[in-house]
């Protein structure tokens, strides 16, 4: 059965990285946002991620029936960056202030780029593992027939 917490590992990694990704592709679309709902310009939303050590009855079930302690990775938050706002001159804007300042969202596209390609890195290392310990599995499978 340990083989299962490494599939579990594998998939919650998966699950982890796509969300980043997702979060990610958000801050990228409003980059430029000016007014939000709230009527704020829009701030950067970054994920924190955290180590699985049991939590959900049905990985407490298995961890009980395997002896096995499984782990992994969860998505702990998602909290916005509380970096200051980026003030562009642009007195033709409607949101521009009385000096005729615009403030535009805390997002750096170059960072959101880079930090996709590593999102998108982890996500395929996930894959990888999951992949191989599939056809470490089924490998296994074919020695006892």
């Amino acid at each position: 059965m340990d083989f299962l917490s490494s599939l579990n590992i594998s998939g919650s990694g998966l699950t982890a990285q796509k969300l980043r990704m997702d979060i990610i592709s958000q801050n990228i679309a409003n980059a430029e946002v000016t007014r939000t709902e709230n009527g704020n310009p829009y701030r950067r939303k970054m994920v924190v991620l955290s180590s699985i050590n049991g939590g959900s009855s049905f990985r407490d079930a298995l961890d009980k029936a395997t002896k096995v302690k499984t782990s992994g990775v969860q998505v702990h938050s998602v909290v916005e960056d509380q970096a200051p706002l980026v003030p562009v001159y642009n007195p033709n804007h409607p949101d521009a202030n009385e000096e005729g300042y615009v403030m535009l969202p805390n997002v750096n596209t170059a960072q959101e780029m880079i930090d996709m390609l590593g999102a998108s890195r982890a996500y395929e290392a996930n894959i990888t593992a999951f992949n191989a310990t599939k056809s470490m599995v089924l490998k296994a499978l074919e020695i006892g027939r």
